[in-house]
């Protein structure tokens, strides 16, 4: 039976479509299989300790040591061979974030082995070997993104899929790992302060993991104990950051690409000052507003309310003003009329994806704290400001995805095809016509040379001259006549392109805005300031235990909603 022509070859795509399934569900496997044990290990559940945990760890950091290793070994044998790659993947400021990141990252595991050493004596040796295999993994990975995020791979697919695919689920187990880390230290501090605030009718137990022995250099320890927990934030972005680039390259095995280059979008300060300056201020501000919160709260009980109302006031307003700059890049978008960019690009759509999908931890607190204000009974002055701050949580996500969203699927700006080409029109003495080499792509505007008429060119000065020795006064008639004949499509030319740079600049300054801004939202929750923990009203309504549960599920994805939207604003700024 002989094929159509044009049909695609159905037998070779289902073993590809059969290998993607087949990974996926091994990924998934691998993933629920090192939850159940760190939820295990978080719960104290009889026979599971925290050396099982990090050697489940360990071995598939180690596995997917050697299939990176193995795939580098491959691609230096075949670095002649030109591929094809994604020139939407693997952007070199993520690839600069990334790798700062995982710097920090490398600080953590030393302190951890400086940990090790001291407590040696009641430690396992897989909390030893821990940190040293998770450096040689960071420093690998990181080249190994750097390389080859980009990469579209066409051989070895099979194998490559479970590769890609162990490697986005060992990173996502090293990111859930750090994430419960980090917040079980919260949470010792937070029971501890909710005395302060006079809650005494919750139960205070600790969910204490510390060494049952004695510190060899009780300084070095403290040091180390305490900086592991400052550094955490960085790891668990590190982590999320490498599982969601590790993910676009799954993605794009097998994929057959439009060749049509991309085009480079460097970031420029230019006319950026005033965003600039408006959110370094907010930047600023939150930093001296972190500082003075993690001094003040759990101090006394008016204390922690007066850091409370400060957090709710400050909050109140960096949110207010992100969505009016938000509602205004929308509303400059809806008078522009530029098509949106449809085709195949797995990792603009991850982009959306995770935007909304992360949102959706900050809702589910926004939600349940406005539960809680209108069902509680008594109503302590500063849980009234929690209203405000979050029903504007829940406006200001909706806003910014829609703006972040809707720019990068946005065509960048194109020149029109009426001035692809300007020739320069010159008459010589012997009223002989000759047309000077085209000057391609200089304006943005229309040119009128369709009807006949001459472009004007008002920085230069050109315009049609007519030369036929007959003496200067014809000359000075026809540069008059030229005058007027182009003054009305000229001002119309260059009104066009002034309102057009000046939205470009605006947009540009709303996206450097916002960009700080979520910068800014980032390093409170990322450095302890969560007041979802510390106002009790919320624990007192839905009840302790279930109230903290739905927080440690949700604040992750809140604190990684900021720093990928920080991302995708740093990627519209460079493309309006």
């Amino acid at each position: 039976m002989e094929k159509a022509p044009g049909c695609p070859s159905v037998g070779g795509s289902y073993p590809q479509k059969n290998a993607e399934i087949l990974s996926s569900q091994y990924g998934i496997n691998l993933f629920l299989a090192g939850l159940l044990l760190t939820f295990a290990w978080a719960v104290h559940a009889v026979g599971i300790s925290k050396s099982h945990l990090l050697s489940y760890l360990i071995t598939l950091m180690l596995i997917q040591l050697l299939w990176m290793l193995w795939y580098l070994c491959r691609s230096c044998t075949q670095r002649r061979l030109i591929r094809d790659k994604d020139t939407h993947a693997g952007a070199r400021w993520l690839k600069c974030g990334i790798t700062l990141f995982a710097v920090i990252t490398l600080i953590l595991d030393s302190f951890k082995i400086g940990y090790y050493v001291d407590f040696s004596n009641c430690l396992s040796a897989a909390e030893g070997i821990f940190p040293v295999t998770h450096a040689v993994h960071t420093i690998l990975q990181v080249y190994f993104l750097w390389c080859h995020a980009k990469d579209i791979i066409q051989s070895f697919k099979t194998l490559e899929r479970f590769g890609v695919i162990h490697s986005v689920f060992t990173n996502l187990l090293l990111w859930t790992n750090g994430v419960l880390t980090e917040s079980k230290h919260q949470l010792n501090e937070h029971k501890e302060r909710l005395i302060t605030l006079g809650f005494g009718n919750i139960t205070i137990v600790l969910d204490d993991h510390a060494p049952q022995c004695n510190c060899t250099t009780t300084t070095l320890c403290s040091i180390f104990s305490q900086g592991i927990y400052y550094l955490y934030p960085f790891n668990i972005e590190y982590h999320i950051l490498a599982s969601t680039m590790l993910y676009v390259l799954w993605k794009n095995i097998g994929r057959k690409v439009e060749h049509h280059q991309q085009h480079k979008t460097p970031f420029k300060f230019h006319g950026i000052t005033v965003g600039m300056i408006f959110g370094l201020i907010v930047l600023i501000s939150t930093i001296a507003k972190v500082v003075v919160y993690l001094i003040q709260i759990g101090g006394s009980k008016t204390k922690s309310e007066l850091a409370l109302t400060m957090f709710y006031l400050h909050a109140i307003s960096v949110l207010a003003l992100m969505c009016t700059a938000g509602i205004v890049a929308l509303l400059i978008y809806r008078l522009e009329d530029r098509s949106l960019d449809n085709s195949k690009n797995p990792a603009r759509k991850l982009d959306a994806e995770l935007l909304v999908g992360t949102a959706a931890g900050s809702w589910l607190l926004s939600w349940g704290s406005i539960l809680a204000i209108i069902c509680a009974q008594a109503h302590p002055k500063y849980t009234w400001y929690n209203l405000p701050y979050s029903i504007l949580v829940i406006i200001e996500k909706y806003i910014q995805n829609l703006f972040i969203i809707e720019s990068i699927h946005r065509e960048q700006e194109k020149v029109n095809d009426d001035i692809k080409t300007l020739r320069i029109v010159t008459i010589s003495r012997g009223s002989t016509l000759s047309l000077t080499p085209s000057y391609k792509e200089i304006y943005n505007g229309r040119a009128a040379r369709d009807n006949g008429e001459l472009p004007y060119l008002l920085n230069s000065s050109i315009c049609a001259r007519e030369n036929d020795g007959s003496g200067g006064a014809k000359e000075e008639a026809s540069q008059a006549n030229c005058s007027v004949m182009h003054s009305a499509p000229d001002f119309s030319f260059y009104s066009r392109n002034s309102v057009t740079n000046n939205k470009r600049r605006i947009l540009k300054n709303i996206a450097a805005f916002l960009f700080l801004c979520n910068l800014s939202l980032w390093i409170p929750p990322a450095f302890g300031c969560r007041p979802e923990y510390d106002n009790g009203l919320e624990e007192i309504v839905f009840g302790f235990e279930p109230w903290i549960i739905v927080v440690n599920l949700a604040m992750p994805f809140s604190i990684f909603y900021r720093m990928h939207s920080a991302a995708s604003l740093f990627e519209v700024n460079c493309k309006t």
